[in-house]
């Protein structure tokens, strides 16, 4: 029993780590697309597709298949046809 709690700690421990590595490769004000996407994102993918992070094209995929479990605000950013779409990202260079 002691086993399975500590690595149930050390895995959201884990989880939470890989967020917060996220987090902070973003400025803290969300005034760009991908920061307005990440702020309404975070939640759904820790709860969604912890096992993805921190894989971001893994997270996306994950999201994309869990599209009907995303919160309201997220989900905006994975429509098709979005302005806001993943899928129409500029590539960085």
């Amino acid at each position: 029993m002691e086993y399975r709690m500590t690595h149930f700690m050390r895995r959201i421990s884990m989880v939470f780590s890989g967020v917060a590595m996220i987090g902070l490769a973003y400025p803290a004000h969300a005034d760009t697309l991908r920061d307005k996407q990440t702020e309404a994102c975070k939640g759904d993918a820790v709860r969604l597709c912890a096992l993805a992070i921190p894989n971001e094209k893994k997270i996306t995929a994950c999201m994309e298949r869990k599209q009907d479990k995303l919160s309201p605000k997220c989900r905006a950013f994975f429509k098709k046809g979005s302005k806001t779409s993943p899928a129409h990202k500029p590539k960085s260079k």
